[in-house]
């Protein structure tokens, strides 16, 4: 370790002298205290450091040490069901050191010393191995299988392997490089958080992630290792669709990443998520969680490494070969950071003085989901689906984060203050916001819902868009202005658009619609579409259509339970003896 001093403090920036063998994003302990800082920049021997711990009481000649490692995350049994800072410090244990407040140059490991793993190997003795290898697992959680990994870079020939119970840090194995030398490896692995985990080969991203919200399934879906992002105004859903979309997307790992975002925010998510069932298992929704509680009272320059912390957390996770998804909320609130530390710099400001790298930074965030072909000799896929909120300022979607998200990722959903003042959940406009991956996900659901799916969608899509035309003729002269057969149009995009699109997060049925049920539904919708244009054509009276009775049945069709599929059945023969009786009965104008 080399010794140095503080030259100049600026909020979260100290610029420090005295440390030649410091390179770039080393981490330094900044003080008496031993802040945790990390260099940002390097001017001849002045070294520009972001520390993420309150700097105040430091002043220059304060002691700075650097440690000549980058900022890296340690990873290994005991990350889920945990919560962490934005620099992966466990916040139960500082709890239970320092109390409810963070006290200031506070040092704990992230993963637990004491607490022993039962390890079961799957490699033996004598097997040749390579970087990402498995060689055992230990049941982490009764929901998840935690994969011991060969770390990236290392590969030889196993000489030892034991079953037991130990510390994360105590040698389960052993391993004989090419060059002879004698390696032992942990149930640990560190990983700087800035450098991507390699892989073997990236895959294009073909299946859907369900999340089982039926505005983004069936209009704009998401695919596992795809990119999503969610703008909208203050108080238009975005932690609520993450919320929803990190309880029942089709992941087995989730990572949530509360970046700046509110406090009494994050405190919804730590008080839920462990009340909250796990679907498929029954479980707590933790178990298979790991959260990471950056709030906007905590220290800015620590929203910047908490995105880091945990895509690298996910990444590992994604190795293992398990689908991961990943909710970061919000990026606008780490690009302040990313402003700050920028101004403080005194580099040349960007558009709205975000620094001019943005959206590389952005991109390089990004750009690390996706679906990959594990590290390794063992054939496994791994699936990385990253979703970032945005929140823009009074909603702006011209703004610097906005648009630089938008030229990355794939996915747009566009959350809208006036659906959301008018209670209409999920709040995603259907008119502004769009998916690059429809086309490679409608080719899936054509093979594995129904062969109908595109067309239903296509149709569904038009009637909404013409919706939106009519309602300015309605605007202007009234709705007796329109044809029959546009009135009809109305009637059908109003029912997609209250029983489809709307959803209740809070009813038991309706939080979460399968696949099959939002074809079922859509079809059933379309099928009273297309019935009542039939009477139309044979000249039935548009208001006795209005007032059939199995209107009710179509508009609660939603709250179908997923045992109970055939009722759809029986409400589509409803429809039709309906539609034949009004026809037979007389319900028709004069030709």
């Amino acid at each position: 370790m080399s010794h140095g001093v503080v030259v100049k403090v600026s909020g979260p920036l100290v610029v420090a002298t005295g440390l030649p063998e410091a390179k770039m994003f080393d981490v330094v302990k900044v003080g008496k205290q031993g802040l945790i800082g990390e260099v940002i920049e390097v001017h001849g021997e002045k070294l520009s450091i972001q520390v993420y711990e309150e700097t105040s009481g430091l002043g220059p000649g304060d002691p700075v040490i650097s440690t000549g490692v980058p900022l890296s995350v340690e990873l290994g049994p005991g990350m889920l069901e945990g919560i962490f800072d934005g620099i992966q410090r466990p916040l139960d244990v500082i709890e239970s050191k320092a109390g409810s407040f963070i006290t200031r140059g506070i040092d704990v490991p992230a993963l637990n010393r004491d607490k022993k793993w039962a390890f079961k190997p799957t490699a033996q003795k004598g097997d040749r191995l390579t970087g990402g290898d498995i060689i055992g697992t230990v049941q982490e959680t009764v929901i998840v299988e935690h994969r011991i990994m060969i770390p990236p870079g290392i590969s030889g020939t196993l000489v030892d392997i034991r079953e037991g119970e130990f510390t994360v840090t105590e040698p389960v194995a052993k391993l004989k490089t090419d060059k002879g030398d004698i390696i032992d490896i942990t149930m640990m692995q560190k990983w700087p958080v800035r450098k991507i985990r390699p892989y073997r080969e990236k895959l294009p991203p073909e299946e859907p992630m369900a999340t089982g919200q039926r505005v983004i399934d069936t209009f704009f879906p998401v695919t596992k290792g795809g990119t999503a992002c969610i703008p909208g105004p203050f108080g238009s859903g975005k932690t609520v669709v993450q919320h929803q979309l990190a309880k029942w997307a089709d992941a087995e790992i989730v990572v949530y990443i509360g970046c700046g975002e509110r406090g009494n925010e994050m405190t919804d998510v730590l008080l839920e998520f462990p009340e909250l069932k796990d679907p498929k298992t029954g479980e707590p929704l933790m178990k298979r969680t790991v959260l990471i509680a950056n709030t906007s009272n905590m220290p800015v320059a620590a929203r910047e490494a908490s995105i880091y912390t945990g895509i690298t957390i996910a990444e590992y996770f994604r190795d293992m070969g398990y689908s991961v998804a990943l909710m970061a909320d919000s990026t606008s609130r780490w690009a302040e950071a990313l402003r700050e530390m920028s101004g403080r710099l005194e580099e040349m400001p960007g558009e709205e003085g975000y620094p001019a790298y943005l959206s590389r930074r952005l991109a390089e965030f990004y750009e690390r989901a996706g679906k990959v072909i594990c590290l390794g000799s063992q054939e496994r896929q791994g699936a990385l689906t990253a979703v970032g909120a945005v929140s823009p300022p009074g909603g702006d979607l011209s703004e610097p984060v906005t648009q630089a998200t938008l030229r990355v990722v794939k996915v747009f959903w566009a959350l809208d203050a006036q659906l959301a003042y008018a209670r209409h959940f999920p709040a995603i406009n259907w008119l502004t916001s769009y998916s690059l991956y429809s086309d490679t996900v409608e080719d899936f659901m054509n093979k594995n819902i129904s062969p109908e799916w595109r067309d239903l969608r296509t149709e569904a899509m038009k009637l909404l868009q013409e919706e939106a035309s009519l309602q300015e003729i309605v605007r202007l002269v009234g709705i007796d202005a329109l044809s029959v057969k546009d009135r009809l149009v109305l009637e059908a995009a109003k029912s997609i658009r209250e029983d489809f699109l709307h959803q209740n997060a809070f009813h038991e049925v309706d939080t979460y619609t399968s696949l099959n049920k939002q074809y079922r539904m859509l079809k059933l919708i379309l099928l009273f579409y297309h019935e009542s244009q039939r009477a139309i054509d044979q000249d039935a009276v548009f208001s006795e259509i209005e007032k059939l009775p199995v209107r009710e049945k179509i508009a609660r069709a939603k709250f179908i339970d997923e045992k109970e599929m055939d009722k759809f059945d029986e409400i589509e023969k409803e429809l039709k003896d309906q539609i034949a009786e009004l026809l037979s009965e007389g319900g028709r104008v004069n030709a």
